[in-house]
Order: structure tokens, then C-alpha cells, then sequence
């Protein structure tokens, strides 16, 4: 016999390994399909609930930053609405730099998404043992949710604020600003404060994504877990964003109430934090054109509690909850939704 034509021993331990390789492709091609999914979902949802949202986030915006030495220019959220249609542009003026926040929406929601799964992976698989075919995956508690939904937000806010920046000084009135395309305000930002200039005002959207998120994900896992203990339905195929629960997925008027809910949560327990931040990325808008230096984020937060209190801090809340209730609502539904077709066609 020829030396060509002898067969080839293969070990157990080469089986093995090949064993092993095949299994860690696999894991890593439904990681990729899983990331794919949290981008792709996550950004149509995003792009929804911002379009909804967007002009009631104008008039917070433009309720946040006026001056504090001078008159109010706006008394409240009604009449910030009646002026700005009748001074400012009418219903344009309202979605006055909305092309920066679309594809922040999308980033943002799309970065929540993916980072809160890849939280909730890493947490399963440092404090639990791998799972068995004997065995069930392990179920994270809305502890360890809150957990991975701060992560989330940590990790979000490093893509957001650059964003907002831009986003904030489009929003104020026209009569504050004379620069108003994005373009013009990157170049802008770019030459007077270099790089990390676009990093303005990290600290309190750092705050208020990380405290934020983890309301936004664990009032949405608290109250969908209340409507499964309390509401309890045949189990379907689920799309679930909790990927360690083996539970149904929620009909869409549970989820809208559930992301509803977590809008209202993550906007109203770190509400000041965003109100300084705004403050902070219009102020050379509304107040730096005599060369005055920049405040930091506890000298402005200071300012504005000396001057107006808490109702200051807490300025244009109410809107901003209003809207947060439908937004969130169809961002959580959409995102489900889309997961559970996804899930059904696989």
C-alpha cells in the first residue's frame, strides 16, 4: 500500500478539539446573529420613539436653558408651544435638529439594547456554572437586571453626549444661536474646544444614563415579571429582552404599559442631572459670547439651586414625562415585537 493511501489515525484528543472549535464557532456565529438583531431592532425602535418624542424634548430643552438673571422667557411647556409656533417657525421649529438625534436614537437604543444583553451574559456566566441539557439556563433577578441595565447605560453615554451636544444647541430659540446646521456646529465645537469638546457635559449624562437606564430596564422587568406572575398566559415563542428567561413573551398592551412605565421612571428620578447637563451644552448659546470662562457641572448645578431651587432643577419635568410614556412604550413594543418575528422565523 502506498504511503498516500494508508489512513489517517485521529486521536480522541484531535476529536475533541475539533469538537470544542465547532462548538465555540457556533457560539460565536448566534452572538454575531444576536448583536445583529440588538442593532437592527434596537435602531428601528429608537428612530420611532424619537420622532415621537422630539418636539416635546425641544420645549424641555428650551425650558431648561434660559438665563437665570433675566425674565423668564417661557412660563411653562404650553406657552413655550404657543411661542414657539408663533415666533420661531411654527411646527419646523420644533424639529429643528432632529437629523443629529435620529441617528443618536438609533445608537442610543441600539447601544442599550446590545450592552444589556452582553451585561446579562457576563453576569450569568461569572456567577453561575455553564448550563446542561439536564438543566435550565440560570434566571437573572431584577437586581442583577437593574445591574446590567446601569452598565448599559454607563457604556451608552460615552456614544450619546457627543450627540446631544449638538442636538441641545440646534434646540434653543434661533434668536440665541446664529449657527444652525450640524455640519457649521461640529466645525464649530471642534476648533474652539478640540476633541474632547464634544465631551461636554459627559458627567451628567453619565449620571443620568446610569441611573436612568437601570430604572428604564428594571421598571420594564419588574412590571412585565408583575403582569407574568399576576396575568399568567399560555407560554409562546418569546422575544423577551431578558435572554435568561424561559418565560412567554407579553402581549403588546402589557409591554407598551411596562415601557411606559419605564420612561416615566428613567426621566424623573434623574431629572436634575440632565437639566445641568443642557444647561452646560447651551450655554455658550445662551451666555459665553463676552469670553466668560466655562462652569463645571457642580458649579452650574449649584447656580441653578441657589437662584430657583428644586423647581428649577426639575424645569420642563412634566412634558418630559409626558412624552417619555408613549415613547418608551413603543420602543419597548417595537423591539419585542420585531425579536418575537425574528425568534418565530428562526
Amino acid at each position: 500500500m502506498d504511503v498516500a493511501e494508508q489512513p489517517v489515525a485521529v486521536t480522541v484528543d484531535e476529536k475533541m478539539t475539533v469538537a470544542v472549535v465547532a462548538k465555540v464557532d457556533r457560539k460565536l456565529a448566534s452572538q454575531s446573529v444576536e448583536a445583529l438583531k440588538d442593532v437592527t431592532f434596537g435602531s428601528a425602535a429608537g428612530i420611532v420613539g424619537k420622532v415621537i418624542e422630539y418636539p416635546f424634548d425641544t420645549v424641555k430643552v428650551r425650558l431648561q436653558s434660559q438665563p437665570d438673571r433675566l425674565p423668564l422667557r417661557y412660563l411653562g411647556p404650553i406657552d413655550c408651544f404657543r411661542k414657539s409656533f408663533r415666533d420661531d417657525g411654527g411646527l419646523r421649529s420644533l424639529y429643528r435638529g432632529i437629523s443629529a438625534p435620529l441617528v443618536g436614537a438609533a445608537l442610543e437604543t441600539s447601544s442599550l439594547f446590545f450592552s444589556y444583553r452582553i451585561a446579562q451574559s457576563f453576569l450569568i456566566s461569572t456567577l453561575y456554572p455553564a448550563p446542561s441539557k439536564t438543566t435550565p439556563p440560570p434566571i437573572l433577578g431584577i437586581p442583577a437586571l437593574v445591574a446590567c441595565g446601569a452598565a448599559s447605560g454607563a457604556f451608552t453615554s460615552l456614544i450619546l453626549t457627543p450627540i446631544e451636544l449638538i442636538k441641545c444647541k440646534m434646540q434653543v430659540p434661533a434668536a440665541m444661536s446664529h449657527t444652525k446646521r450640524p455640519l457649521s456646529l461640529i466645525i464649530s465645537i471642534y476648533r474652539h474646544h478640540g476633541l474632547l469638546g464634544f465631551w461636554r457635559g459627559q458627567l451628567g449624562t453619565l449620571i443620568r444614563e446610569t441611573g436612568g437606564s437601570a430604572a428604564w430596564f428594571g421598571s420594564y422587568e419588574g412590571v412585565s415579571a408583575a403582569f407574568r406572575h399576576y396575568l399568567p398566559r399560555k407560554p409562546i415563542l418569546s422575544g423577551n429582552l431578558s435572554e435568561s428567561s424561559p418565560e412567554a413573551a407579553l402581549p403588546i398592551y402589557q409591554q407598551m404599559i411596562a415601557g411606559a412605565c419605564a420612561g416615566v421612571a428613567y426621566n424623573f428620578l434623574f431629572y436634575p442631572a440632565d437639566t445641568i447637563k443642557s444647561r452646560m451644552q447651551t450655554e455658550e448659546v445662551v451666555a459665553l459670547r463676552g469670553g466668560q470662562s466655562k462652569a463645571s457641572f457642580l458649579s452650574v448645578g449649584r447656580t441653578v439651586w441657589r437662584l430657583q431651587g428644586i423647581k428649577g432643577l426639575y424645569r420642563g419635568c412634566g412634558i418630559t414625562v409626558f412624552r417619555a410614556a408613549p415613547s418608551s412604550a413603543f420602543i419597548f413594543s417595537i423591539y419585542e415585537s420585531l425579536r418575537t418575528w425574528a425568534d418565530h422565523l428562526s
